[in-house]
């Protein structure tokens, strides 16, 4: 069977069957998806906060455990943020251990030196070397764009982000997300037993919400709970029972005179940016192995005085509950007579969407 058989799914809700458990359960499959999904698309990896001034510098593993890519941000004295590979391209040594200040970036093995731009500046012992340096004696770029404070950074994507940007935009460009300050008491790592795409699964659809979240559905009015499906990202909108911890929308929006309690925005293929009157809830989910996943939870407020209220309310006993299904799922995929199932197409056009994403890039 070819992989394409093997991730086939229907374009049209009403036939298609989900993704099949083996894509679930196969460790071989669970490598596969590094090159073929995490490697082509983008990831969220914090805010300008980790090189707050010129000539800053901030190491980082990017999904540490899984891509495991070593990674520095720079801010140049020119004031550009960029984001390279952390390996020295003379033997590959990791060039930056400590966020700090820096303005060359010089490695400790042997003194290779570079620009914090990454270019290559100098190499001692080298002045026989035959056709040096070349470009790639640079320190590898990676495309990085920047929204509000937050920054995302490709490795190697075969999609431009702004297209995702642009598109959350539409519903959430009337918010001062430049103004949004990370507030580390709202911020916990969650880890679970269970595949990251069957979180990602989970979140995608608000079928489960009254059946699972017995009090956030007494928040949210389920019956108009609506999916709009995207590129690469889509968007869960909840709507309030009454008008009370709603946005206050302006009146040129198109969901003007509704009552949102919340906008969730999933972006492909692994996060979640979860909008509230308060601010923005960020879930990153961590891939560790085929059974375990870190699901990191960082939230930006901008108006404290609506925490703790509506939607936006009780985070981590509504993470708690999916946690516990998502567990069971995982648990159960591993039956030998469970192969795969099928979607409501009122409900789990997300999750739909996520599938054909995935079988999009698996069979590319």
């Amino acid at each position: 069977m070819s992989n394409k058989d093997k991730y086939y799914i229907d374009p049209d809700i009403t036939k298609a069957e989900t993704l099949p458990s083996s894509f679930y359960k196969d460790p071989k499959v669970f490598e596969e998806i590094k090159s073929k999904i995490f490697l082509q698309s983008w990831q969220w990896i914090g805010d300008i906060g980790l090189v707050p001034e010129k000539n800053s510098v901030y190491p980082m593993i990017l999904l540490e455990d899984y891509l495991s890519e070593p990674i520095v941000i720079t801010r140049s004295s020119k004031d550009q943020v960029k984001c390279l590979t952390n390996v020295c391209t003379h033997r590959g040594n990791i060039m930056v251990l400590e966020p700090g200040k820096a303005k060359k970036l010089v490695c400790m093995y042997h003194g290779r030196k570079f620009d914090i731009d990454g270019k290559f500046e100098f190499m001692p012992e080298f002045n026989q070397a035959k056709n040096f340096p070349r470009s790639c004696d640079n320190l590898h770029e990676f495309p990085i764009r920047k929204w509000g404070e937050l920054l995302f950074i490709g490795m190697n994507p075969s999609f431009d982000f702004q297209i995702v940007i642009d598109k959350m935009e539409e519903r959430i460009g009337f918010l001062p997300i430049e103004k949004f300050k990370f507030d580390e008491t709202l911020s916990k790592d969650f880890e679970i037993n269970a595949h990251w795409a069957l979180y990602c699964d989970n979140y995608l659809e608000g079928f489960h919400i009254p059946f699972v979240h017995k009090d956030l559905n007494e928040i949210l009015d389920y019956q108009n709970y609506t999916t709009e499906v995207y590129k690469y990202c889509n968007l869960q909108i909840g709507y309030s029972e009454d008008n009370s911890e709603v946005f206050n929308l302006p009146k040129d929006h198109v969901d003007y005179g509704k009552n949102v309690a919340a906008y969730y925005y999933w972006v492909f293929p692994n996060m979640m940016f979860n909008f509230y009157p308060w601010g923005v809830s960020i879930n990153l989910v961590k891939p560790i192995n085929d059974s375990k996943t870190k699901v990191i939870f960082r939230s930006y407020v901008f108006d404290e005085s609506k925490l703790n209220r509506g939607a936006g309310n009780q985070l981590e006993k509504v993470e708690e509950e999916d946690e516990f299904v998502v567990e069971n799922v995982h648990i159960g995929l591993k039956s030998s007579f469970y192969k795969a199932g099928r979607f409501s197409p009122t409900k789990e056009q997300g999750v739909h969407h996520f599938h054909n994403l995935i079988s999009n890039f698996m069979n590319s």
